[in-house]
């Protein structure tokens, strides 16, 4: 009987492990170098999953694309699959090497340790397939693509399509392909031409921004005008990230005075606000904020509503807590619904205006329970009142 128990639990673990086996992509857990020897000995390509224990899509395309049997199927067929923390062990010394500065970064890498292709970013199962199929094809991978351009290849289609393989790196290369594609064009109005305009224009220098624009209409035709302005948005920030506070505050309005030159003064002082709020300049974010509000109006739910949350979670004076909950009523009167009930109810509750702030929340969850929204954070607060 004892041993009729233990063959049970033998098969039973059996059978588990060959599910664990098979439950997705199958990584391989040995040295670098041997694994580089197994890649030689079965000529096969090197998939490197660089990962961080921190990052939110690399644990997203563990669970979501890894385990999809269509992708273990190709993956585990086609490559030898690494999957590399970068920052322990071995994984320090190759994120050094394949300058992995952006995770997940997917690499690609021959059994001489050369990178043939490579990725950043969170790819769904269908992008990721189509990722190990370019990486498999020596036409279309990265490292052909580089041959063809140092033998000096620029033709229109080839530059198009390097441009994408470059932008697929993350390492800002694609830039300088993009410009040669554009200078191959007759006519950029085209919508294959303005859709590339649009994806690849990174920066506020050049003829790609300047075109962007001066054609902003044209853009605004194929994408909608909230993708465009916050392409804008994205490219004024983007350009002054690394500068210092006065001249960036300066840029930043010549720039919007170039994009939108009616609202340059009060975009300009939207942005000053989430400056000194990355900064950590409280002091000065408080009185930014005060400013703006008093200078351009009161009008935004959605701008009122965020200000006075940020108020909430990093003011402590009781006039800048009093004044937050004038915005936070202020939004609701304007667009009542959970998100700034919830943040109103949280500014009395600090403020120590207990009834008010049970009354607020409730509110909260009564829309929230209307509209399906999640209200278990108001519902916490409800407790702890």
């Amino acid at each position: 009987m004892k041993k009729a128990i233990i063959l049970f639990f033998f098969v039973l673990c059996i059978g588990n492990f060959a599910y664990t086996q098979g439950d997705g992509i199958n990584f391989e857990n040995a040295p670098w170098a041997e694994i580089l020897q197994k890649a030689a000995a079965e000529n096969k390509i090197i998939f490197v999953n660089a990962y961080t224990d921190w990052c939110g899509p690399c644990k997203a395309m563990s669970k979501k694309v890894f385990t999809r049997q269509e992708v273990a199927d190709y993956y585990n067929r086609n490559f030898i699959n690494v999957k590399m923390n970068m920052e322990k062990g071995e994984g320090t010394q190759l994120a050094n090497k394949y300058n992995v500065i952006a995770y997940p970064t997917l690499l690609f890498i021959d059994k001489g340790g050369a990178i043939v292709h490579r990725a950043v970013g969170y790819h769904d199962t269908d992008n990721f397939l189509e990722l190990g199929a370019t990486a498999s094809t020596p036409g279309l991978r990265l490292s052909g693509l580089e041959e063809r351009y140092t033998f000096g290849d620029r033709s229109p289609k080839f530059l198009y399509d390097y441009t994408f393989a470059r932008a697929e790196t993350g390492d800002g290369s694609h830039g300088a392909i993009a410009q040669e594609y554009l200078a191959t064009q007759d006519d950029w109005s085209t919508e294959k031409n303005l859709t590339f305009l649009f994806r690849f224009t990174d920066g506020t220098e050049g003829e790609m921004f300047d075109y962007l624009l001066a054609n902003k209409n044209k853009f605004v035709g194929l994408f909608g005008e909230t993708p465009v302005a916050r392409k804008l948005q994205y490219l004024i920030a983007s350009s002054v990230r690394d500068t210092k506070e006065d001249s960036a505050l300066q840029q930043v309005e010549r720039l919007y005075k170039k994009v939108y030159p009616q609202r340059a003064a009060e975009m300009t002082s939207e942005y000053a606000m989430m400056y000194y709020l990355r900064a950590d300049d409280i002091e000065k974010y408080t009185e930014t904020a005060k400013k703006h509000f008093d200078k351009y109006g009161m009008n935004d739910w959605e701008s009122l509503n965020e200000t006075a949350w940020n108020f909430y979670e990093v003011a402590e004076v009781k006039k800048d807590l009093k004044q937050a909950i004038k915005w936070a009523q202020r939004s609701v009167e304007l667009n009542s619904n959970y998100y700034n009930n919830d943040t109103l109810a949280a500014l009395y509750f600090k403020a120590g205006k207990k009834k008010k702030a049970i009354r607020a929340a409730q509110e909260a969850i009564n829309i929230a329970k209307r509209t399906g929204e999640d209200y278990s954070a108001t519902v916490k607060m409800l407790e702890e009142m």
